[in-house]
């Protein structure tokens, strides 16, 4: 089992959600963050001294999935997360431990992986 972990930019969220529904991946958390990358840096000035405002707004998705399902939820995200353009992010993929679906007290591949014919819902 993996943790896949994303960060995006905003603007490509749709897109890589949409692909991820192309390639069956289900149950994911979005948050809003702000980093820093590779992008240009910005220089304000505040309170009389002159900063380089080096964060940008961001979307982190993290994904629990079996090993199986990595692949097809890597290639989603870099296929349509990409611009081609400084920022467009990361993947980062985690080993898991353990997993347990509260619902149902389902553990690991169980708790991650969508069943044909059940419903997806984490």
């Amino acid at each position: 089992m993996k943790l896949v972990v994303a960060i995006i930019r905003p603007e490509k969220l749709n897109e890589v959600l949409e692909a991820l529904y192309r390639a069956e991946v289900r149950g994911l958390t979005i948050s809003r963050v702000r980093g820093h990358g590779g992008e240009t840096e910005a220089v304000e000035t505040y309170r009389g001294t002159t900063v380089k405002v080096e964060l940008h707004d961001k979307v982190r998705i993290e994904i629990g999935v079996s090993d199986t399902f990595v692949q097809p939820t890597v290639k989603a995200i870099l296929a349509a997360g990409a611009t081609g353009e400084v920022g467009d992010g990361k993947v980062f993929v985690l080993p898991v431990e353990k997993v347990y679906r509260i619902r149902t007290g389902e553990e690991d591949r169980s708790a991650v992986t969508p069943v044909v014919g059940e419903e997806s819902g984490v």
